[in-house]
């Protein structure tokens, strides 16, 4: 039986999680951390918490009790813009992100590595910084608090987080590197340097115009899909030395895929829903390209029933449908053979059809110059509360 293959550029295969945990060395989110999330937060987590879609965490612990101390601390999450349009899955880990802001109320920076895709993909500069703006389009489009939020572009930002790039780059060898990400003496510079960049805003020194340097080390949460561990484990392998608080980071599972194969979802498939997609389009693709779990017939269906653990509609409803209550209701009746596949389709067009009429709506409001206040450096947060003071 083939390995699955996880990295930060492909996810292949039958992807188990536990195992996962174990490779990786990070720990579960056990029902002991969702108490003490609820505890400290006054409210039930995320549904994403609740259902075990962010599955794995390192020192999360560590960053309730950095919370409770009243200390401050933030988050970091980014986009490798890969296309003009983000598709589903992308919103996972926004949605997460925001929940995180607003239940904290705490700075956000997210990074666009649009250096990444032009070292990793064969895609012009100028297509990189179009396809970069219309995601950051759809980024603010899902609401983020401009007063707390800063997105950045790698190209245009790296001069101000330079110098911390530079004292992870001489601490990351090349044969960490190497050994962490695989790569060869052919591949291009700047995929050897890019783990540096992406590493750097993990470090609170990266964003003076946040925090002050008179405030020290700032705690941060970085959630993230699991294939962008590598990054991270070798960053926090190095903080110590450069004297840098390790982040904690919040692993997620991987979005499926339509078509039930193995992996995640990816924009370059023409089954993957866009949040440009109109409700015609989102049925069409739904109904063409859903993997069932359901019964080879009707008469099959009725009598077994489907399989909720590999139907990919019900898995989407795992993740876009809110009410525990009701998608409870909706396994046990696929499950039993009362409700048939078609009808689990229908509930996940509509839903799906309601976020992108909402999420289309919100950006066509979004202009110019809101991209200019997201992504322009101003103080915000303690710097901006030092300076009122």
């Amino acid at each position: 039986m083939t390995e699955p293959v996880v990295t930060p550029w492909c996810v292949e295969g039958d992807v188990n999680y536990d195992k996962l945990i174990k490779d990786f060395g990070s720990h579960s989110i056990d029902s002991a951390l969702l108490e003490r999330i609820e505890r400290v937060l006054g409210k039930k987590p995320h549904h994403f918490l609740r259902r075990g879609i962010f599955f794995s965490h390192r020192d999360l612990n560590l960053l309730l009790d950095v919370y409770e101390a009243g200390k401050p601390f933030y988050l970091y999450t980014g986009r490798g813009p890969s296309s003009e349009s983000m598709h589903m899955g992308h919103l996972i880990p926004f949605m997460f992100t925001k929940w995180l802001q607003e239940s904290f109320k705490v700075p956000l920076v997210i990074q666009m590595t649009d250096d990444e895709k032009f070292f990793f993909r064969n895609i012009p500069m100028e297509q990189v910084e179009n396809m970069t703006t219309e995601n950051i389009k759809d980024i603010i489009a899902m609401g983020f608090d401009p007063e707390l939020t800063f997105i950045f572009r790698d190209f245009d930002y790296m001069g101000q987080m330079y110098r911390t790039v530079a004292k992870i780059e001489r601490a990351f060898t090349a044969s960490q590197v190497r050994g962490c990400f695989g790569f060869a003496m052919e591949d291009n510079c700047g995929r050897w340097m890019f783990p540096a960049i992406q590493a750097a805003p993990s470090f609170s020194s990266s964003f003076p115009h946040i925090f002050p340097p008179s405030m020290g080390n700032v705690f941060c949460l970085i959630p993230q899909a699991i294939d962008q561990d590598p990054y991270f484990r070798l960053t926090r392998d190095i903080a110590p030395r450069l004297g840098y608080l390790k982040p904690a980071v919040i692993h997620s599972k991987f979005f499926p895929g339509l078509t039930g194969s193995k992996g995640k979802m990816s924009s370059s498939s023409g089954a993957a829903v866009l949040l440009t997609d109109t409700e015609k389009m989102i049925k069409d693709k739904i109904n063409k390209h859903a993997f069932s779990g359901g019964g080879a017939t009707k008469e099959e269906h009725l009598l077994l029933g489907g399989n909720a653990d590999v139907d990919v509609p019900f898995q989407w409803l795992t993740f876009f449908l809110e009410d525990d209550e009701e998608l409870a209701r909706i396994r046990k009746e696929y499950m039993l053979g009362r409700m048939m596949t078609g009808e689990v389709k229908k509930i996940l067009i509509n839903i799906l059809s309601n976020i992108n009429k909402c999420h289309q709506e919100r950006k066509k409001k979004v202009t110019d110059e809101d991209v200019k206040l997201f992504t322009g450096i101003r103080p915000m947060g303690p710097a901006k509360e030092k300076m009122e003071a």
